[in-house]
């Protein structure tokens, strides 16, 4: 199963269609406050975060996942307006598996929900 902590409609509605398509079971966590209770419940294969989203705060979400010694080691993925390095640099420090610009993780999450 896949988390995915985002808000974005656009985007939940192609991760869903494409889950549907593939029958891969997608969760989607829209409280900032309630990821990381989500990530600790579901124990999912991979947690995607949209890295622009200011109400969920994905970059606070994905320290505490990876500070925390049990959750710290379910992949997370985040997707980004590829011209916006300075989220991009702060994903990766705060420990983000992957980062993807927008377009490429929508050309290929059939490939990502997959593989999870």
């Amino acid at each position: 199963m896949v988390l995915c902590a985002l808000d974005d409609l656009l985007f939940s509605v192609k991760i869903s269609t494409a889950a549907k398509l593939l029958g891969a079971p997608v969760y989607f966590e829209r409280k900032a406050e309630a990821v990381i209770d989500s990530v600790r419940e579901k124990q999912p294969a991979l947690v995607i975060f949209d890295l622009n989203s200011v109400r969920m705060r994905p970059l606070d979400a994905i320290a505490a996942l990876k500070a925390d010694p049990v959750l710290s080691q379910i992949p997370t993925l985040g997707f980004v307006s590829h011209a916006d390095a300075a989220t991009i640099a702060a994903a990766r420090g705060a420990g983000i598996d992957e980062v993807m610009a927008r377009s490429t993780f929508t050309e290929r999450l059939g490939e990502i929900l997959t593989r999870a």
